[in-house]
């Protein structure tokens, strides 16, 4: 592995981890602050928000900015953030450290796949973007439990430096070995992105992605509350549960991606949305006992993430029938979807918690994943009308 490729893979590490790091810590931030369990779980919303509308916009407006220069600069920001995060006052800081570093993982996954590709020989390039966003998924692995284990024992703060160190050596890396002048197409003007939002095809694409990928978040941002207030785990547990997740996450991962292989994007969907939203309904009987509700969200991790890949195969096959001419700037759309479907189940199980309970985000979060199964279904009724009407042509 090219050491340049290497610190594209711990940058992808440390990103992966502050997103979601603060899901193991929401009860200790919100205790430590004074805030409620809803507003401590903005802190996910607002970052995947920054995320979203970040990354096309930052990424259109950097476009002729030299890929090394870039890149040092994104992991100097998200260090930054993170070292803000660190010192935080109090809760209106927090928010602010967020969305600097959330501004940061934005653009470096589109900045990265360039740079990553460039790296090696042609033929690697899908190895290349793979390995990079690798760091994702150990992230989950390790650093989400780990980091909820330091913040658990040592204090929030701790974990959001220890997050900026990884962020700092990924960026002497990034100075170090990505070698200048790396040949790049400048992306797709502002107006010919806001184009591709004019498809209506592409829009439901975006709809299942956000809708499916947002209704886990309902009830995974408040994973550690229902660990620790219903399950009855002590703190320094809900980091093992999470580490189990994690790993159920790595082979989901796996699964669904073989899985849209074999059956096609919408087919493998529907299996996943399906089988996430009975997990989820289950998840509102088993969270009251200790054993039954760690097999639940082994369960649950298994399917979670498993509808990451359908989701950019399908998008990239809609783009090349209705947007042939911007496909890439269709594919990062997804992204924003993604991001869109975090920020706006976080917010959505906020809500819930106000004012519902706590309880309630599982069986709430998997009627919103069955919404996702319907509107996977009706486009692959959609994509049948199109193709019988092609035939009889």
């Amino acid at each position: 592995m090219p050491l340049a490729l290497l610190a594209l893979t711990l940058s992808a590490f440390a990103i992966g981890t502050t997103e979601f790091v603060i899901v193991g810590l929401i009860p200790t931030i919100a205790s430590d602050l004074g805030v409620t369990l809803p507003s401590a779980g903005l802190l996910v919303s607002l970052y995947a928000l920054s995320v979203a509308i970040g990354a096309p916009l930052l990424t259109a407006l950097t476009g002729r900015v030299p890929r090394k220069l870039l890149l040092v600069a994104l992991m100097a920001l998200f260090t930054g953030g993170n070292l803000v995060a660190w010192q935080a006052p109090g809760y209106e800081s927090l928010i602010v450290a967020r969305i600097l570093t959330g501004l940061a993982h934005g653009v470096f996954f589109s900045v990265g796949s360039i740079i990553a590709t460039s790296l090696v020989s042609k033929d690697k390039a899908a190895s290349a973007i793979a390995t990079m966003f690798s760091g994702m998924t150990v992230a989950f692995v390790t650093g989400i439990p780990l980091g909820t284990f330091i913040g658990q024992h040592f204090g929030w703060r701790v974990t959001f430096l220890v997050v900026a160190a990884f962020g700092l050596v990924a960026l002497l890396g990034a100075l170090l070995f990505v070698p200048r002048g790396i040949a790049h197409n400048p992306p797709a003007p502002l107006l010919r992105q806001v184009r591709v939002l004019l498809q209506p095809r592409l829009l439901l694409v975006y709809a299942m992605t956000a809708v499916g990928y947002g209704g886990s978040l309902i009830a995974f941002t408040f994973l550690a509350p229902i660990l620790q207030d219903i399950a009855g785990f002590e703190p320094g547990m809900v980091g093992a549960v999470l580490l189990a997740y994690g790993l159920s996450v790595a082979a989901g991962n796996l699964w669904g991606g073989r899985l849209a292989d074999r059956k096609g994007a919408v087919s493998a969907l529907k299996t996943i949305f399906l089988a996430l939203a009975v997990v989820l309904f289950v998840l509102t009987f088993t969270a009251p006992n200790p054993w039954l509700v760690v097999l639940t969200v082994l369960a649950w991790g298994a399917v979670a993430f498993g509808n990451v890949p359908g989701p950019q195969v399908y998008v990239v096959q809609q783009a090349e029938k209705v947007a042939p001419d911007a496909v890439d700037v269709a594919s990062g759309f997804n992204i924003a979807a993604f991001n869109l479907g975090v920020a706006g189940g976080s917010w959505g199980g906020a809500q819930v918690v106000s004012q519902l309970g706590l309880a309630h985000t599982p069986w709430i979060a998997a009627l919103v994943t069955l919404g996702a199964l319907g509107l996977t279904v009706l486009s692959g009724r959609l994509d049948n009308r199109a193709e019988a009407r092609l035939a009889s042509a």
